[in-house]
């Protein structure tokens, strides 16, 4: 899980209230234009908009304070067609923005509910840089870390998440007579009448216990399912290899939406990164550091073999995304990185800490933590006893390096790398544990285009809306990381819910 002092630290940023607490009774006594489940990046602009609008709006919230991920999040958005790309002459559209997304994800995006992401994505970011909002420096780019967009329409706040979180704070500060949270209470039940439609919520909390509250609609912004690995396997059929960002994240709207009679989809559309080293060989483990092998960085000196001890991806293969999806298909989606003491002492820095600690390692910091007895690192004299070490098979692995030593010396290789600086042969011998995963929720909640959950049979539950996290990225950019198609529509479907909320009045 993250660090905890990082946690209190980001709780603590901000000194200022956001809306007014409300007393079980006020809340019970209801019912509000719009109960929200979850004042996080969805939820609290869902409350901005219906009290814009003149309506009356309850959050309840598990955690203690408001904000959900944007404490952690790095606050990546994307959005076509924007005033400040304007300015910038970069010529977009919503059009190519879901054109892009389906080219990354090879058509696997839901184009109604990703089209409509990118639809009102501009007016999201317009609305967010008027009220001051402040960029990294060259934003917006094409993309950071995954495949890039063909065009730059990604934005990254200087401050990251909590940046989004502070506007959307004081934003909310000045409408708090219409908007009153519950904090460090549970939604537990949605309250149905004899014809499906959703008309509340049974909420529970240490202090207050279980009270009935009414509402005319309900939006599920209750974030994802990452950090419950029994749900997330379940529901994309890969073990949760890495521990999640928010401990809240255990995937209670999911069973809300589902215990009403939603769907969940997209969880087939599962994509890990490209890897880092874990903390232990245990699931879900936390990262431990990251090395810097991949080409848009650092050209790589090292050998990528799967467990079995086989080459699978070009080592320099440009495309993040080819990489990813090699990785995809092997086994646990691990790979060791192998090299020899030349390429220690002679490449470019290999490894860097994990944040938010950051920083390269010296060797002498390498070859300290290959003598310690992390289960990431291995070393030996020989590559046989280095295979051993790994639970690689010694013969096979002993082939791999022969064939990649004959390449190297010819200037061919079978795999088309590029990059052949050395042949591997000066002992002693290294390899470093990658683990490919994701830190987000692929499967969500099915919604139509008014973002009301719906049914297997495509029907909507009155009065039931979703949005964030809770849809999963394998609805809003199918099977690859699309550069901001997480916080946008988050922010985005939030502000929507609220203006059709009060507009269907």
């Amino acid at each position: 899980m993250i660090d905890r002092r990082r946690l209190l630290a980001a709780a603590g940023a901000t000194a200022a209230s956001v809306s007014l607490p409300v007393s079980a009774a006020l809340a019970a006594g209801g019912p509000w234009d719009l109960l929200v489940i979850g004042g996080g990046t969805a939820g609290m602009p869902a409350a901005l908009a219906t009290a814009g609008a003149g309506g009356r709006v309850l959050i309840v919230d598990k955690a203690p304070r408001l904000g959900g991920t944007l404490w952690f999040s790095g606050g990546q958005m994307s959005a076509a067609g924007t005033r400040l790309q304007r300015e910038l002459g970069i010529e977009d559209s919503p059009e190519a923005h879901l054109a892009d997304i389906q080219r990354l994800s090879r058509d696997t995006a839901d184009p109604e509910i990703a089209g409509l992401a990118v639809r009102h994505a501009a007016t999201t970011i317009d609305w967010l840089l008027d009220r001051g909002l402040r960029l990294m420096d060259g934003h917006p780019v094409t993309g950071t870390g995954h495949e890039p967009y063909l065009t730059r329409r990604v934005y990254g706040p200087s401050d990251r998440g909590p940046a989004i979180f502070r506007i959307l704070e004081r934003a909310l500060n000045d409408v708090s007579g219409a908007v009153r949270t519950l904090t460090s209470t549970a939604a537990v039940e949605l309250i149905q009448d004899g014809r499906g439609r959703v008309r509340g919520v049974v909420c529970e909390s240490a202090q207050e216990g279980r009270l009935d509250v009414h509402a005319r609609a309900v939006l599920i912004a209750s974030g994802g399912h990452n950090a419950n690995p029994e749900l997330f396997e379940a529901l994309t059929g890969v073990p949760l290899y890495r521990a999640a960002w928010v401990g809240q994240n255990t995937g209670g709207g999911l069973q809300l939406g589902r215990a009403a009679g939603g769907m969940v989809r997209g969880g087939e559309h599962y994509l890990c990164d490209f890897g880092s080293i874990p903390a232990n060989l245990d699931w879900p483990a936390n990262e431990f550091a990251r090395s810097v092998h991949h080409p848009q960085r650092r050209q790589p000196w090292e050998l990528i073999v799967n467990v079995e001890g086989e080459r699978f991806v070009r080592e320099d293969e440009p495309s993040v995304d080819l990489r990813e999806r090699a990785l995809l298909e092997q086994p646990y989606q691990r790979y060791w990185l192998l090299f020899d003491h030349a390429v220690l002492t002679r490449a470019p820095t290999l490894i860097h800490s994990a944040p938010p600690a950051r920083g390269a390692w010296t060797t002498d910091r390498l070859l300290q933590t290959f003598a310690g007895n992390h289960p990431a690192f291995r070393s030996a004299a020989t590559l046989e006893a280095l295979a051993v070490a790994c639970g690689m098979p010694p013969d096979r692995l002993a082939a791999t390096v022969q064939e990649y030593n004959a390449a190297q010396a010819g200037g061919h290789d079978r795999l088309g790398r590029q990059h052949l600086p050395l042949a591997l042969g000066e002992p002693p011998f290294y390899a470093i544990l990658h683990q490919g995963s994701s830190l987000l929720s692929w499967a969500g909640l099915a919604v139509d285009s008014e973002l009301r959950v719906i049914r297997s049979d495509g029907s909507p539950i009155d009065g039931l809306y979703a949005a964030g996290e809770v849809l999963g990225k394998g609805q809003l950019s199918g099977q690859c990381f699309a550069g901001g198609m997480m916080v946008t529509p988050a922010l985005t479907f939030g502000r929507l819910v609220g203006q059709r909320i009060m507009a269907s009045t």
